[in-house]
C-alpha cells in the first residue's frame, strides 16, 4: 500500500523536475571526490575533534536532532573551539535535495541559517500537501523571491555537487540518517547530548 508521504514525495517529485529532471542525467560523478562547492565548517579548525553529520532536510529524526541536541552540543563544544562541526548533504528524496540546493545557492554564511531554517519548519514545508509551495514560501523568509529559487534548483553545479557528497557518503558507510563520523568512527541515529558527552570526553582528555 502506498503511503501519504509516498504520495507527496511523488507529488513534489513530479513539480520539481521541470527544474531538476534536466540535471539527471549529467550529474554522475565519481563517489567520494571532495563537494565542489566545499565544506562549511563551524567550530575552531585546529579541534582536536571533529564531527562530521549526514544528514537530510526530511528526514525526522534529522529534525529532531537539530531541535533538541544541536543547540546544546554547539554551546558546549563547538562554539568554545573544543569541536569542529560540518553538516553534509544526503539527502533522502527531491524535497530534500531542492532544500540543500536552496541552502548552498546565496553563499556558505547563509548555509546553516538556511539549513536551521528548513529543520525547525520542516512540517510546515516537507510534510504538506503542496511541499513544492511551502518550501518556496518558507525560503523567501530568507531572502528569495520566486525567480531565485527556480533559478537556485536549475544550477546544474549546485545539483552535480549534492549529488556528489551523497554518493561520497555512500562510499563511506551512509545508509541512513543522521550518521556521524566523530574522528572517523561512525555513529548512527540521532545521538544526545549525554551520548555525546561519552564519545567526546575521552577523545578530548576531559
Amino acid at each position: 500500500m502506498t503511503s501519504r508521504r509516498q504520495v507527496l514525495i511523488g507529488s513534489a517529485a513530479l513539480a520539481l523536475s521541470p527544474l531538476l529532471a534536466s540535471q539527471g542525467a549529467s550529474a554522475q560523478t565519481l563517489p567520494g571526490v571532495a563537494n565542489p562547492l566545499g565544506d562549511v565548517w563551524l567550530g575552531n579548525a585546529d579541534a582536536k575533534v571533529s564531527i562530521i553529520e549526514y544528514a537530510s532536510l526530511t528526514c525526522s529524526h534529522c529534525a529532531n536532532f537539530h531541535k533538541d541536541t544541536w543547540p546544546a552540543l554547539k554551546a558546549k563544544y563547538i562554539d568554545t573551539g573544543k569541536v569542529r562541526f560540518v553538516l553534509r548533504e544526503f539527502p533522502l528524496d527531491p524535497l530534500a535535495t531542492a532544500g540543500f540546493m536552496l541552502a548552498r545557492c546565496n553563499g556558505t554564511d547563509k548555509y546553516y541559517p538556511l539549513t536551521d531554517l528548513l529543520f525547525a519548519q520542516q512540517r510546515n514545508w516537507a510534510f504538506t500537501e503542496k511541499p513544492v509551495d511551502a518550501l518556496s514560501n518558507l525560503v523567501k523568509q530568507a531572502g528569495f523571491t520566486q525567480e531565485s529559487f527556480e533559478a537556485c534548483l536549475k544550477r546544474q553545479d549546485i545539483y552535480d555537487a549534492v549529488t556528489q557528497v551523497k554518493e561520497g557518503g555512500s562510499k563511506a558507510g551512509v545508509d541512513s540518517t543522521p550518521t556521524f563520523f566523530i574522528n572517523g568512527q561512525k555513529r548512527s541515529g540521532a545521538l544526545s547530548l549525554a551520548e555525546f558527552d561519552k564519545i567526546l570526553e575521552p577523545l578530548l582528555g576531559s
